[in-house]
């Protein structure tokens, strides 16, 4: 089932603004890919039943002829305040795609078509076209029709739990990896904090194992000394500063929620269930130990004078089953810092050594197949990246695959 991040979510999000802030200047300036295909024709009916017959039409500009798109809605994937996100055919092309339908405020652009619009990454879900419809009570909503990707990492994670298994390592390091490189593109390219990272959230191909982000719902680009809503991201994954209050968190919001992420596919269930806000630091006290003063200035400068009962941190390694790699461990205490900027950023998580069997040429999946597409760095994702770093990203094998390196 492709759930576009849409599943229940299990603690508080911030309410769906609808592109109210502008995006900086300098994203007007990249391209846009297939401007033509993206022409939001405006289209009558509800179009979420099952048999229902989407009919839309791209191109059109620029002396481009216009092509009739029909999409037939199979089922509902996924539900949440926002709208709702089905599995459709595209009856022309007889490709399964995902439309996420979401109510569009008339005043304003909406931010995550807007971002969606900028991402072309091997791990991101890929806009493929969108349109407008309406309603009888003359409701405006904006389709987005999204790559289909049947499974998600939370799925994956309950069919471990089921069979009572353990996630083979080899599977919890390519999730991770790929994962890291979705933020890794997202952070430095497009400059946008996606706020929502969690297993819901990332889907999986079950044959190859590629994983692609999805849900930019709550996506923003965060601008140093502009505030931010401090209610965002759900409850297991969100970072101790965002529980703090604070209002002028960076990017590593999303690198704390990753290493949740992480933890998680190591232990099979979430490393901190909290059932409130308040219940959630409780549950990150307990593992990382009372926040020093100076930890608790940089996660929000106004509680410092709080009072917190004094635990001790408990040992990493005490917390993960004995024959964990001591790798894991190791990236998992890089990873859930209570400082934000002690925080790994994703591009050194990338070449980190729990990710060498990645980088070997031999090794393969358990069924016998080649690894998914990992080393296809673009020139922007390896901008400004040091020279001993590129080699350790790009391992000798996989070098044709980016030979504007030169190394």
């Amino acid at each position: 089932m492709a759930s576009l991040g849409v599943a229940p979510s299990s603690g508080l999000r911030e309410p769906r603004s609808f592109g109210v802030d502008k995006l900086p200047e300098e994203m007007n300036d990249m391209k846009i890919r297939d401007e033509k295909d993206m022409e939001t024709a405006v289209v009558d009916g509800n179009g979420t039943e099952t048999g229902h017959i989407i009919v839309t039409t791209i191109g059109g500009r620029s002396g481009q002829p216009k092509q009739t798109i029909s999409y037939m809605a199979e089922r509902v994937v996924g539900q949440g305040s926002f709208g709702v996100v089905f599995q459709a055919k595209c009856l022309e092309s007889g490709e399964t795609v995902a439309i996420k339908k979401v109510l569009q405020d008339k005043r304003y652009k909406n931010r995550e078509l807007q971002t969606m619009r900028l991402l072309d990454h091997p791990n991101v879900v890929s806009l493929k076209h969108c349109f407008f419809s309406t309603t009888e009570k003359d409701e405006l909503y904006l389709n987005l029709v999204l790559e289909y990707v049947p499974e998600t990492v939370h799925r994956v994670i309950k069919h471990y739990n089921k069979l009572n298994q353990r996630m083979p390592i080899i599977y919890v390091k390519l999730y991770t990896y790929q994962i890291f490189r979705s933020l890794s593109y997202i952070h430095r390219c497009i400059g946008v904090c996606h706020r929502d990272i969690k297993p819901q959230n990332l889907l999986v191909n079950p044959h190859t194992h590629q994983v692609k982000l999805c849900d930019f719902g709550s996506a923003k680009v965060l601008v140093k000394g502009e505030p931010n809503i401090s209610y965002i991201c759900s409850r297991y994954y969100r970072a101790p500063e965002l529980i703090f209050g604070a209002t002028e968190y960076t990017s590593a919001i999303d690198i704390w929620s990753a290493g949740c992420v992480l933890a998680e596919l190591l232990l099979g269930q979430p490393l901190f269930p909290g059932e409130s806000g308040v219940d959630q630091l409780v549950e990150i006290i307990k593992i990382l130990g009372t926040p020093t003063r100076e930890e608790i200035k940089c996660m929000n400068p106004n509680y410092t004078e709080f009072k917190f009962p004094q635990i001790k941190a408990h040992p990493w390694h005490k917390i993960f089953y004995k024959r964990m790699p001591p790798e894991a461990v190791d990236l998992v205490s890089r990873l859930l810092q209570y400082s934000p900027n002690l925080r790994s950023s994703a591009l050194d998580v990338l070449v980190h050594p729990f990710f060498d069997e990645l980088r070997d040429p031999n090794t393969r999946l358990p069924n016998g197949r080649f690894l998914p597409p990992l080393f296809n760095f673009k020139p922007h994702e390896l901008k400004g990246v040091h020279v001993e770093s590129l080699a350790k990203l790009v391992p000798e094998h996989a070098r044709k695959q980016c030979s504007f390196l030169g190394l």
